[in-house]
């Protein structure tokens, strides 16, 4: 295992961190698939990679806590050594609703995730990657962290927020070796989007340029360009996965 480099994806379970995790699984890495309650469904995409000969092992932690982003980061040197890469996937949303409807606790939740997370991770996985002087991050970030979205306030904001931290990181962490970017995903066919209606998904699909909603997969590839060596001059960039924007 330790002969294979490795790589944690957060939010691993499910959706865009699942495909992730097979796009890396079948590049070779050893991945830590971290969930928080997609318990059922990232313990099955362990056993169907293992497998095949893959090296994957599912791990519980909300990264919107620092010690138990901490202990990810643990797990992953345990089971298959330092990570190479990290992929910082862990996010919510709330239901679509005006800000004025949006509650304190809810905007905290929501900031506490997607921006909290990222940056919990971030923290507990740089020094390993400063010690080796290399390394690359990926974060998912959201066409609405771009545009911003109407009644998505706290999403748009966190989503922004993990913009923001990805450009400046990697003005810190280049000198080191490490590389950090971004991905915006527009509209993506996913659980997160199931609560929106086959009209109203029509009508997103219709205004992309390239006429369809994206997938997983669409996400995973471009994840998998910015984190390899084909990207090698590649950082602090914010690339949108979303079909030439809505």
């Amino acid at each position: 295992m330790q002969d294979r480099k490795s790589v944690i994806i957060t939010g691993g379970g499910t959706g865009i961190g699942a495909a992730c995790v097979r796009r890396f699984a079948k590049e070779g890495f050893s991945v830590i698939i971290n969930y928080r309650r997609s318990r059922a469904a990232a313990k099955a995409l362990e056993r169907e990679l293992n497998k095949t000969g893959c090296s994957v092992l599912a791990v519980k932690a909300d990264v919107s806590v620092p010690e138990q982003a901490e202990m990810l980061v643990e797990r992953c040197i345990e089971a298959f050594g330092a990570p190479e890469v990290l992929v910082n996937n862990a996010g919510i949303a709330l239901p679509q609703k005006l800000i004025t409807e949006t509650t304190p606790r809810e905007f905290d939740r929501v900031m506490r995730v997607n921006a909290g997370g990222t940056y919990n991770c971030c923290r507990a996985a740089l020094p390993h990657m400063i010690r080796r002087h290399s390394g690359a991050i990926v974060n998912i970030s959201s066409i609405w962290g771009v545009t911003g979205g109407s009644c998505e306030t706290a999403y748009s904001a966190s989503k922004g927020a993990v913009i923001a931290l990805t450009k400046a990181l990697a003005k810190e962490v280049g000198p080191s070796g490490i590389r950090v970017n971004c991905v915006a995903p527009g509209v993506i066919d996913t659980r997160m989007n199931s609560s929106l209606d086959a009209e109203t998904l029509a009508e997103l699909a219709d205004a992309a340029p390239l006429c369809r909603l994206g997938t997983p997969e669409d996400v995973a590839n471009t994840v998998w360009f910015l984190a390899s060596p084909d990207a090698a001059f590649i950082t602090g960039q914010v690339l949108g996965v979303d079909g030439g924007g809505i």
